[in-house]
């Protein structure tokens, strides 16, 4: 069974037993997380498709790590004038192990 989702402004084509890492979602390590956004499904019975998202399913998935990703530099500078600016970022990441895709239990 798949599953396309949107979290943190992106989609992840996922299966069960996944490991995803996605944009920080807050939780401690261990809880479990419900993720209704779901755009699509292909499972046994076809493929179903959300307009934009399908009502009823949801992916549910286990935090793994809590990280920062790797850094990214942004460097600016003009030519011939002494101008030079050097930042860093770094991303922080949440992996996620995606344990069941279905319908949502109420």
């Amino acid at each position: 069974m798949n599953a396309v989702i949107a979290t943190g402004g992106k989609q992840y084509n996922v299966k069960e037993d996944d490991v995803i890492q996605v944009e920080k979602i807050t939780g401690e390590i261990g809880d479990e997380i419900k993720l209704d956004q779901v755009l699509m499904v292909k499972d046994d019975k076809g493929v179903r498709f959300g307009k934009p998202f399908l009502d009823g399913e949801q992916v549910i998935g286990r935090i793994e790590k809590q990280e920062k990703g790797k850094k990214i530099l942004i460097i600016k500078h003009k030519r011939r004038k002494g101008y030079r600016r050097k930042k860093g970022h770094r991303q922080l990441i949440t992996s996620l192990r995606i344990l069941s895709i279905g319908a949502a239990k109420n």
